[in-house]
């Protein structure tokens, strides 16, 4: 795997990365009209920013309600201890749960946070029975239902800006 420093990125770089952020299928020559460089030069850049490790791999934006998932939850979850085993056990157990879409341990009051999409609120009310119920050393399981999104960005703008 190729190093480059974050250090080393140029404007380019960036603008190349926040080409694919919002098309992660541009073709190079696309990226390189867009960006008044020769293909070549783009397929250079973006292999390199691969091999770094900035570009992680790409993916498809999925719509979860054209899927039937058209109901957010964020679940906050607070364990009965914070010992090293109980943080273990209750990590491999919920990566073993299929409705678990991210996972997340946070600070503050709750110790993860969680957040499922689901069919309905019967759908949810299984799956709380059924999987976050049983998940090891949960002592408190709040739930909020997203009402509407208001935005969703791959990723902030701030940290593609090159400054």
């Amino acid at each position: 795997m190729s190093e480059i420093n974050i250090k080393d990125l140029d404007l380019t770089d960036f603008r190349i990365m926040r080409q694919l952020v919002e098309d992660g299928r541009a073709s190079d020559v696309k990226l390189g009209e867009e960006l008044h460089l020769s293909s070549t030069a783009v397929a250079r850049r973006r292999k390199i920013l691969e091999e770094s490790g900035y570009i992680k791999g790409y993916s498809a934006d999925l719509d979860m309600r054209a899927l039937g998932y058209g109901i957010m939850v964020i679940v906050q979850i607070e364990l009965s201890s914070q010992a090293e085993n109980v943080l273990r056990g209750f990590e491999e157990a919920v990566l073993a749960s299929p409705s678990m879409q991210f996972c997340a341990f946070v600070s503050g009051d709750m110790d993860f946070m969680m957040i499922l999409n689901v069919r309905s609120f019967e759908d949810y009310d299984t799956i709380y029975r059924k999987e976050l119920s049983a998940l090891p050393h949960v002592s408190k399981i709040r739930s909020s239902f997203v009402m509407r999104q208001v935005a969703t960005r791959p990723i902030a703008p701030i940290v593609l800006s090159g400054e």
